[in-house]
């Protein structure tokens, strides 16, 4: 980001970038409260239905704009974007805490990297390679060495690392197979087309209704995950895409740094510990994923390398848990 990019905007934009990343950032926080009083199949199903109802209105009124194959390409989004993702979050935080939930999110960009890179022919750079590789250090870092730094392998944090390798794979389906479609159009009507396996499971398995009749604890945790679905995805979606607008898409995908502040920061005032060794990962994938999305200072021949990073960067936030 070079210094034109970041500072010739309004003190309104940047509040606007602070806000979606506490709304992000406290996802995870959410889904924490959610699994207070409902199963992680219940939260992710609750989470879906409410995003999907959110955004059914503006969805419904864009079906006609979708055409012939995008269909099956929405369906696959709706799966790596919302569906798995959705269910994958909720089971590993069973086990983990949010700060680490919300660090590890930020896999995300690096998968897209890969993925395009691999799939779709996009060209990456050493610099980009070297990104990727202290990201993964990182990772390892967090998934293999516990809090007293014994070394055991966390397997729930590999629920958030095949979590993030989704959100990688559905980036890529949006930019490569539905360019002609608006962000709100792509979001809300594969939401739609997965909505009917939240609904499916909330009317038979799901045991909401009876949990809620135990208690008020049950009404707060439902409260949580609604507002989860409906402001963590549904209208931060919106505000990221008029970011997107009145700045430019490499300033509103910065927010994919503040996340995790944002999301260590509610996990400590929650009580949750954060030792020596996972902020040490904590930094690596952090430094990992600035490094393997920093533009070049001078174009690279024979590759459209801005290009390629600020499309990644337009995507890269737009399925934000």
């Amino acid at each position: 980001m070079t210094p034109h990019t970041m500072t010739n905007y309004p003190l309104s934009t940047w509040l606007k970038l602070l806000l979606l990343a506490l709304v992000w950032g406290s996802s995870f926080m959410l889904i924490k409260k959610g699994l207070l009083s409902y199963t992680p199949t219940e939260v992710a199903a609750l989470r879906l239905a409410a995003a999907a109802a959110a955004l059914a209105p503006f969805a419904l009124w864009r079906l006609r704009t979708v055409k012939g194959k995008q269909w099956l390409v929405l369906l696959s989004v709706g799966m790596t974007g919302s569906l798995l993702p959705a269910f994958l979050f909720a089971f590993a935080q069973t086990q983990l805490d949010s700060g680490v939930t919300g660090t590890l999110n930020a896999l995300t960009p690096l998968f897209t990297l890969i993925i395009g890179a691999l799939l779709f022919s996009q060209w990456v750079s050493r610099r980009t390679i070297i990104g990727l590789g202290i990201g993964f250090a990182g990772t390892l870092l967090l998934v293999l060495v516990q809090g007293n730094g014994q070394v055991a392998l966390n397997a729930y944090a590999l629920f958030i690392v095949l979590a993030t390798l989704c959100y990688g794979l559905n980036l890529n389906f949006i930019k490569n197979y539905l360019p002609n479609l608006s962000p709100v159009t792509i979001t809300g009507v594969s939401l739609l087309m997965v909505l009917p396996v939240a609904v499916l499971y909330l009317a038979g398995p799901a045991d909401v209704v009876n949990k809620l009749a135990s208690g008020p604890q049950a009404w707060w945790s439902l409260l949580a995950v609604v507002t989860l679905g409906v402001i963590g995805t549904a209208l931060a979606l919106v505000l990221f895409n008029h970011l997107v607008q009145i700045a430019s898409a490499i300033f509103a995908s910065s927010v994919t740094y503040l996340i995790p502040i944002v999301a260590i920061t509610l996990g400590v005032l929650d009580g949750e510990l954060i030792s020596i060794y996972q902020v040490a990962g904590m930094v690596l994938i952090l430094f990992g994923v600035w490094s393997a999305n920093r533009q070049p200072s001078t174009p690279v021949a024979g590759a459209n390398a801005a290009t390629v990073s600020e499309s990644l960067d337009d995507l890269e936030a737009d399925e934000a848990r």
